[in-house]
């Protein structure tokens, strides 16, 4: 698996602790959301910033 595949399951993951939700819920929100695409191509900010930027920028991406 790429970099960029390896990372996207560890925001997965760690977002759906930070949800509180099931890793399944958060991928179908991403999914209908449509922000798999842009996850992936923000790989190079989110991988070498506080993860928690991340979780911010998808909330505002989610409207939460």
């Amino acid at each position: 698996m790429s970099n960029q595949g390896d990372f996207f399951i560890l925001l997965l993951e760690r977002y759906a602790e930070y949800k509180n939700k099931s890793g399944a819920e958060v991928l179908k929100m991403f999914h209908s959301h449509q922000l798999i695409d842009y996850i992936y191509g923000m790989y190079e900010l989110y991988h070498i910033e506080d993860i928690r930027n991340a979780f911010e920028d998808l909330d505002e991406k989610i409207g939460w």
